[in-house]
């Protein structure tokens, strides 16, 4: 090739290779912007580590995590349970027989407090049918107060507060000393009731009942009842031979008419059935929401134990 011809080629590649270049560092530039906006959306962590970064790196910058946020917090643990196990094992020890078995529990678990000591003719009359743990109280850090109920033969009740200590993981307890006989808790204020409108016989009733029916006695098919998307198994075995609707009361007038209303229209209700065994007749109490579907109505939750003010749950 000429030299003439190969200058030629050399100027016009110069041009070409300068544009190239300057494409390369075009991109950059973009590369940069974009980088930068989005580590400032970010946060302030980020941005800061991409400036001091190559113009075409970004790192993602973890978030810092607080000393605080590392700790977890100790969950009280709710002695109620030792304690009932400590009144049960000390009314059932005598200090006459510390060797026995209820005696040796109730030391193990309480080493400062003294066996009772029931004279030689009480009999059953000392020893309570059962024990119940019916109230915890936090005292402190780590100290408990528990009320234990102690119910007896002749339906006579007392009531035991029991000092207890337990470590922060809940792992250990020790009651601190001799249990104390205490009145028992207060009656609390019942709430009036919202299922205030009476419901008659009728198709309303008539759905509550047979539903009871299939649920408590087996006979047939609880699935028939509910409402399309609920599921409910029925009590098994099957405890009562006849269920009778004695009372359905609700909260929504809509329970009370002659009719069925349209699609969708949801009531709350309070049935109050007897049911029937070989042991007797029992009265027992259910809390059902019930929608309209088709002319009818379907259960579509069963509420019972809610509370009684009758609202959405």
């Amino acid at each position: 090739m000429s030299p003439g011809k190969q200058a030629a080629e050399r100027e016009a590649a110069a041009p070409m290779a300068a544009g190239a270049r300057l494409e390369v560092m075009r991109r950059r530039v973009r590369l940069s912007r974009l980088a930068v906006w989005t580590v400032i959306a970010a946060g302030p962590i980020a941005l800061g580590i991409a400036i001091t970064s190559s113009p075409t790196t970004v790192e993602a910058a973890a978030p810092a995590k607080s000393a605080g946020a590392a700790r977890t917090t100790a969950v009280a643990a709710d002695p109620a349970g030792y304690a009932q196990l400590f009144v049960n094992a000390w009314l059932r020890s005598s200090a006459d027989d510390a060797s026995s078995a209820q005696a040796r529990l109730a030391q193990s678990m309480a080493p400062d407090a003294e066996l009772p000591d029931p004279a030689a003719d009480a009999g059953a009359q000392s020893t309570p049918q059962s024990v119940m743990a019916v109230r915890s109280a936090q005292r402190a850090d780590g100290a408990w107060s528990v009320t234990v109920a102690a119910q007896y033969a002749d339906g006579a009740v007392r009531y035991y507060a029991v000092p207890v200590t337990a470590d922060r993981a809940g792992a250990s307890f020790t009651v601190t000393g001799a249990p104390g006989v205490v009145a028992g808790p207060a009656r609390a204020e019942v709430q009036k009731s919202s299922y205030g409108v009476s419901v008659p016989e009728g198709d309303l009733s008539a759905a509550v009942g047979e539903f009871l029916a299939a649920y408590l006695t087996g006979a047939g098919e609880v699935d028939r009842y509910l409402a399309p998307g609920v599921s409910l198994s029925p009590v098994s075995p099957a405890p009562y031979t006849a269920v009778d609707v004695q009372q359905v009361s609700a909260v929504e007038e809509a329970a009370a008419g002659e009719q069925v209303p349209a699609d969708g229209t949801t009531v709350r209700v309070l049935a109050q059935v007897e049911a029937r065994d070989t042991g007797g007749r029992w009265p027992l109490a259910y809390e059902l929401a019930l929608t309209s579907r088709s002319g009818r109505w379907e259960v579509s939750a069963l509420e019972s134990g809610t509370a009684l003010n009758g609202g959405a749950r």
